[in-house]
């Protein structure tokens, strides 16, 4: 076996500190808290914006497709320039960005207006969002699953603990003053957070010895040319799709089956279906993340997608089947997000895997874009649901994608991810030079 690139960069070395790889890790996970609002807390919103507006709900939802699409879609051209800025420039561009997309929404009188918001917002949770994960993935190879997990769930769960605050400043000042007031707070925080961001130089950080990975790192090109990429994006298409659906429609599901307004008595306090559904989902989602990602660095990528995606693809359709029972839809939506939260952990820690982390802000870039189709299917699961009157068609159908791609983690990743390594350890390409770790400011 040839000395590789990435092992020429990720070999422990005396310059190795756990406690300085784990206080980069929670600036991370500050930051993407700070974002996290933009997308889970939208559905709280939308029906706010359609009372004092009268729009159509279709059209008020296109906005957050927009949002999806920019995040995603620019996420190619984000990781060109989170590869040769580093972090810190970056997540403090996007925290410009996210607040100043909540400051238009609470100004906005147009669909127009808050279409502009979307874009905007979208620019900036996607540099963030990039930066931070790929910050985790530089700083942990041997523990990705974990690392990247622990990232992602601060913005899958990042919104737990301020969806009961925002819900109630909706109630009482308006969702105009809403926006305007958590958009300057979520953006000053993720601003300030950012200058403490690096990326790490060489020695110190360790390869894991678990795992298959990578020999070298790949270019986006070489990325591009092999089939465990595209395999992998098909996969995050399938599974990203359900959850997607579920997040932008949460609010409008629970309505439309009747729950929204039903009374959940705990004894010790009283909550609506809605929110509690929300800020339980928060929870599972953000749980998930780190949690399947630490299963992940123990047993392998595929076993974990396997695991999760069953349930997921399971979750989904027995929330159609009885979410009309208002229990039934606080437990199956939190199934749901559970098992859905994972993909960000798991298919970023396998590109770090299978195409080490030299060119990585590109690479998952292109393939966190597959979030960007599944956006697609939001509007369109609209349609589906008032052609034929029941949610039931969507979540069966979205069931069916995630149950397919748990096929696929069994059947054909197992062998492409093992013979991808294999070719890995081959001699790198001779234009190839040794890398060193960034150390960008």
């Amino acid at each position: 076996m040839s000395t590789s690139k990435t092992m020429a960069a990720v070999g422990p070395g005396q310059d190795f500190s756990e406690g300085r790889r784990w206080l980069q890790l929670v600036v991370g996970v500050i930051c993407m808290v700070a974002t996290a609002n933009i997308q889970y807390a939208w559905t709280l919103f939308v029906p706010e914006i359609q009372e004092t507006f009268g729009w159509e709900r279709a059209s008020i939802q296109i906005a957050f497709t927009i949002f999806v699409l920019v995040q995603t879609w620019l996420a190619p051209i984000e990781g060109y320039f989170i590869d040769k800025l580093g972090p810190r420039l970056m997540v403090a561009f996007g925290a410009v960005f996210i607040g100043t997309a909540w400051v238009i929404n609470s100004q906005a009188t147009s669909l127009m207006g808050f279409y502009l918001g979307a874009a905007i917002g979208g620019i900036g949770v996607g540099s963030i969002y990039a930066t931070c994960i790929n910050n985790a993935l530089k700083w942990f190879p041997d523990r990705r699953g974990l690392a990247v997990g622990l990232t992602a769930g601060g913005y899958g769960a990042g919104s737990a603990a301020t969806i009961l605050p925002i819900a109630a400043m909706i109630d009482s000042a308006g969702f105009q003053e809403t926006f305007f007031f958590f958009g300057l707070l979520q953006g000053s925080l993720a601003f300030v957070a950012a200058w403490f961001l690096r990326s790490p130089k060489v020695g110190e950080v360790k390869a894991s010895n678990k795992l298959n990975q990578s020999r070298r790192d790949y270019t986006l090109t070489e990325a591009l040319g092999t089939k465990l990429f595209w395999l992998m994006f098909l996969m995050f298409i399938c599974v990203v799709t359900g959850g997607m659906m579920a997040v932008a429609q949460l609010g409008v599901i629970a309505q439309d089956l009747g729950v929204k307004e039903f009374q959940v008595d705990l004894y010790f306090f009283v909550m609506a279906a809605l929110p509690l559904a929300l800020m339980l989902d928060r929870v599972m989602n953000g749980i998930s993340r780190p949690l399947f990602g630490w299963i992940s660095d123990h047993i392998g990528r595929e076993k974990t997608m396997v695991i999760a995606f069953t349930l997921e693809g399971l979750g989904i359709i027995a929330l159609g089947a009885f979410g009309h029972n208002p229990w039934a839809f606080l437990i199956l939506s939190g199934v749901v997000f559970l098992a859905w939260g994972e993909v960000y952990s798991l298919f970023s820690a396998l590109a770090g895997d299978a195409f080490g982390t030299k060119h990585i802000g590109k690479i998952y870039g292109v393939l966190y874009t597959a979030k960007g189709i599944g956006a697609l299917f939001v509007p369109v699961g609209n349609l589906l649901m008032e052609a034929t009157g029941t949610w039931s068609t969507v979540l069966y159908t979205v069931a069916g994608m995630d149950l397919f791609a748990a096929f696929l983690a069994v059947t054909l990743l197992p062998r492409t991810l093992k013979a991808h390594v294999a070719r890995s350890t081959l001699a790198t390409p001779s234009a190839e030079k040794p890398t060193t770790a960034s150390a960008h400011a």
